[in-house]
């Protein structure tokens, strides 16, 4: 099932250790919120930068270099990693599935007719960086099947969820910034059509698509992933812009954009967030048992129905309760989560109420996914 022993190896060291920079900056950002330093700290993220706020910039700036990062990912992983065949790519992708549908409907169940419907993407997301990391501190008992399944479940997650934003979390469409980022798209195709292999071929374009994709209604995200696609990998060839790019993007991503995006996002006032209505409300709930319940409960159902109508197989040394485990923790929705409160809602008080679940509710996944599989006996991979 690894098919690439080493580029396995150095994700999970470079995620493990950029959840490790993650947590500090969600403390970091906390003990912000909760002191004096509020004021400033809120100045700053308002502060005009030419066009867009600090704040913009960050959330549907660099973010669409975080979704460039996944876009690459996604595509190597395809052509050649745990995707590319069928036997190695089946399970994860029925767990994915399951891990997002279930979390949805419980919380659209919760949620309907209400305000806060809009919600139902929040818990379907899965915070890799996160899940890495406490997979790192109990990796003697989880088999290394299990890391490549989660890794594997996580690039389908992460893939859901850009089709989700693309489709469900759009505003109101403008056809001639549509029609210009499409013109960009094209150029970047034909460019790969006869093999240009320079980068700034395809992230020249990709800038003005996002400038484009940003005025179209689309969120500007969006466009990362399409210049992920336009960019050639030929795994034939000696040189491939593809991984060189991943190469490039992976510790700034890692290391400080969704570090960054941590700590614009996680300033919340908790004494506020415990305040009466905040705690017992649909939104709270939708969340909660979304990631909590939902999570777990959808990728191992959707595990257990794959292998037995035989569309896939589990992997040897894997154990069923292993899977929930993982499941388990895939309910640490952090980033992606809060990232989809952010498009969902407009109102701030949904927005910081929603985050404060999140981030209440990651912590119980962790806690548990981590009792859950360290309490299990030691599989040998």
């Amino acid at each position: 099932m690894i098919t690439n022993l080493k580029q396995f190896t150095e994700f999970i060291r470079s995620n493990a250790t950029g959840g490790g920079i993650l947590i500090a900056c969600v403390v970091v950002s906390l003990i912000i919120a909760n002191t004096g330093f509020n004021p400033s700290f809120n100045n700053i993220l308002t502060t005009q930068l030419g066009a867009y706020t600090t704040l913009a910039w960050i959330n549907d700036g660099l973010m669409a270099i975080f979704f460039l990062l996944v876009g690459l990912e996604i595509k190597d992983e395809v052509l050649n990693g745990e995707l590319s065949d069928k036997q190695s790519a089946t399970l994860p992708i029925f767990a994915a599935i399951g891990g997002m549908l279930v979390p949805a409907g419980i919380y659209a169940l919760i949620n309907i007719n209400t305000a806060t419907g809009k919600g139902w993407g929040i818990p379907m997301a899965t915070d890799i960086a996160f899940v890495v990391a406490i997979i790192s501190i109990i990796k003697s008992r989880v088999p290394q099947s299990l890391q490549v399944f989660i890794k594997a479940l996580a690039i389908v997650d992460d893939l859901g969820a850009i089709l989700v934003i693309a489709i469900f979390y759009s505003a109101g469409l403008h056809t001639t910034y549509l029609l210009l980022a499409l013109a960009m798209f094209i150029l970047q195709l034909i460019f790969n059509r006869f093999n240009v292999r320079y980068l700034a071929a395809y992230l020249i374009p990709g800038v003005f698509m996002w400038y484009f994709i940003h005025h179209s209604g689309i969120h500007a995200t969006v466009a990362g992933v399409l210049t992920a696609m336009a960019i050639p990998h030929n795994i034939k060839l000696d040189f491939s812009p593809l991984k060189k790019l991943i190469h490039l993007l992976e510790n700034p991503v890692n290391f400080i954009i969704v570090p960054l995006f941590a700590l614009a996002n996680s300033n919340i006032n908790i004494m506020e967030s415990l305040a009466g209505s905040n705690i017992i409300n649909p939104l709270s709930a939708g969340i909660l048992f979304g990631l909590l319940l939902g999570k777990p409960v959808g990728i191992t159902l959707f595990s257990w129905l794959a292998v037995k109508l035989k569309l896939s197989k589990l992997a040897d040394g894997v154990k069923w309760t292993q899977v929930w485990g993982i499941g388990q923790l895939a309910g640490i929705g952090f980033t992606m989560s809060i990232f989809m409160a952010l498009l969902s809602f407009a109102d701030a008080g949904l927005q910081s109420q929603a985050k404060f679940t999140i981030l209440i509710t990651s912590l119980l996944a962790a806690a548990i996914g981590y009792i859950f599989l360290a309490k299990i006996k030691k599989v040998e991979a």
